[in-house]
């Protein structure tokens, strides 16, 4: 954060000084610059320095401002970006999900097997899919911590793709794990949930498995997304953990736009 206000401040400041020039000099005159001695110079600069001193607010002001833009336009550009990806965000065939497969809605979530947030936010997940059975729940699987993390997605894929009927307790029991999910513990669980362990390793292999991993991270990058979790409702990107009520806000007006 203090590298980005260093450098707004450091471009208001130049900003400042070529308004001050403009307003000493002819506009009209695209040499005026040139023609500036080094007194000259220091002197708008001197000026411009006691202005930013005596009006400090100025450079606030402007910061926030800066920053209203920047916020306002990566929303516009990640609405549009998540209307044109739409399809592979809610249609891919070979993403896992839950819920109602035939739900009137689509949420999708990014997530990371070890990431405490995703974890925190599960129940929530797991309520509103037992409470509103209309839903289909979207899981891209995005190993973002690690190798473990890798290990455990492609588990779970091997899972999706080879016993698709345990998936969903695979899942379930992965992200209800307290501690470290190392790779021998990922098969406990597998085997906990009744999965043939041996298959599923031999799954690891299927192509699919590292082009599911491969297309989520580039629709994470698409969409400027940085961290697990992060969900999309329709053309609303959440990032973070948020909590039920929003979730079924988000819900809610997804429904009322269709």
């Amino acid at each position: 954060m203090a590298c980005k206000i260093t450098k707004t401040i450091t471009t208001m400041f130049s900003l400042l000084i070529v308004i001050s020039m403009v307003v000493v000099f002819n506009p009209n005159n695209a040499s005026a610059e040139q023609q500036l001695s080094p007194e000259q110079k220091q002197e708008i600069q001197s000026i411009v320095r006691e202005y930013l001193l005596q009006n400090p607010e100025v450079i606030v002001d402007s910061i926030r401002e800066l920053r209203r833009r920047d916020e306002a336009a990566a929303a516009e550009s990640r609405k549009n970006a998540l209307g044109s990806l739409q399809d592979k965000l809610e249609k891919d065939s070979n993403d896992p999900f839950i819920g109602n497969p035939d739900g009137d809605i689509t949420i999708v979530e990014f997530f990371d097997y070890r990431c405490g947030y995703c974890k925190k936010v599960f129940p929530d997940v797991r309520k509103l899919l037992k409470e509103d059975g209309n839903i289909k729940f979207v899981l891209k699987e995005w190993p973002i911590l690690g190798d473990d993390s890798v290990y455990a997605s492609k588990a779970a894929l091997s899972v999706w793709f080879g016993q698709t009927a345990k998936y969903n307790d695979f899942h379930g029991a992965m992200m209800e794990n307290k501690g470290s999910l190392s790779n021998d513990r990922v098969i406990e669980i597998a085997a906990e949930q009744g999965i043939d362990v041996e298959k599923m390793k031999v799954g690891f292999a299927d192509p699919r498995v590292e082009m599911v991993i491969a297309n989520n991270t580039e629709l994470a990058g698409n969409l400027n997304v940085t961290g697990t979790p992060a969900f999309v409702f329709g053309k609303d990107l959440m990032p973070g953990a948020i909590d039920y009520e929003t979730m079924k806000q988000l819900v809610d007006g997804m429904r009322a736009k269709n």
